[in-house]
């Protein structure tokens, strides 16, 4: 979940701060998480001798390149709070929806923490919420879909690594034909690119490789809700790096969601 809130740092820097236009940050981010893990893949076939070809699917890949495609676009028409609320109500709706239709159940504990974590959440982004423009709120809700189905599939993985490099890769052909599609809107930024190759390697590659290696101990529903912490630890990653303010409604929330992530969380017993 840090790397994620990294990665909502990163973007919207990119593409509030500099000139970068969304495509080619899209294109640079899926790049350099591809590198990267493929480097990674290839460190590790040497310390084993047993070398694996990246095995990721043409649906996740898929998925993976519209969350982000979609993530880019929004957030060019929305503020970073509106953002947020609407990606992350959308992943909650779509895999805790998907997970009571497969046959998941919720502890009364679970749905009191969801609650909880919602709630707090609310609590920390309402008074920044704008009336976004229905094209930016159409794609940010996109983004949220296609996170929660790349998500929910990952929960089937057995060799996380190999599969998000498998991902990333086959995500960068759609990516570099969005490129040459929004060719005529190109625009280059030193700054805006290296925070699409931090964004990338760091934040997206290696943070979803990690993520993936979690989702099959977790529940579809425990999944979508710790991620509505993202918001928090962002606000606080700002406090603790950009100099903002620790505000009380900062603390609190955070105190919120993170309670209601611990209740859905935990152990029955």
């Amino acid at each position: 979940m840090s790397a994620f809130a990294g990665n909502s740092l990163l973007c919207r820097a990119a593409l509030r701060d500099t000139a970068i236009d969304a495509a080619s940050f899209t294109t640079l981010r899926l790049i350099s998480g591809a590198l990267l893990l493929a480097w990674l893949m290839r460190r590790r076939g040497a310390s084993t001798l047993t070398p694996a070809p990246p095995r990721g699917d043409a649906v996740s890949a898929l998925a993976l390149w519209a969350y982000a495609a979609a993530f880019s676009f929004a957030y060019l028409g929305l503020t970073a709070a509106t953002g947020a609320l609407i990606l992350f109500g959308t992943v909650q709706v779509t895999m805790t929806g998907t997970a009571l239709w497969r046959g998941e159940r919720l502890a009364p504990r679970q749905v009191i923490g969801m609650l909880l974590a919602m709630t707090g959440l609310l609590y920390l982004l309402l008074p920044g919420v704008a009336a976004p423009s229905w094209r930016s709120g159409v794609l940010m809700v996109l983004a949220g879909v296609a996170w929660g189905v790349y998500s929910l599939r990952g929960r089937a993985s057995t060799d996380p690594l190999a599969v998000t490099a498998g991902n990333f890769k086959l995500a960068v052909l759609p990516a570099l034909a969005l490129s040459a599609l929004a060719w005529p809107y190109f625009a280059w930024d030193g700054l805006g690119a290296l925070y699409a190759l931090a964004s990338g390697a760091l934040a997206s590659g290696a943070g979803y490789a990690i993520w993936y290696s979690v989702l099959p101990r977790l529940l579809a529903t425990q999944a979508a809700t710790v991620q509505l912490c993202v918001p928090v630890l962002a606000a606080l990653g700002g406090v603790a790096l950009l100099g903002e303010t620790l505000s009380l409604r900062l603390a609190l929330a955070a105190m919120v969601v993170l309670s209601g992530v611990a209740l859905v969380s935990l152990p029955k017993r």
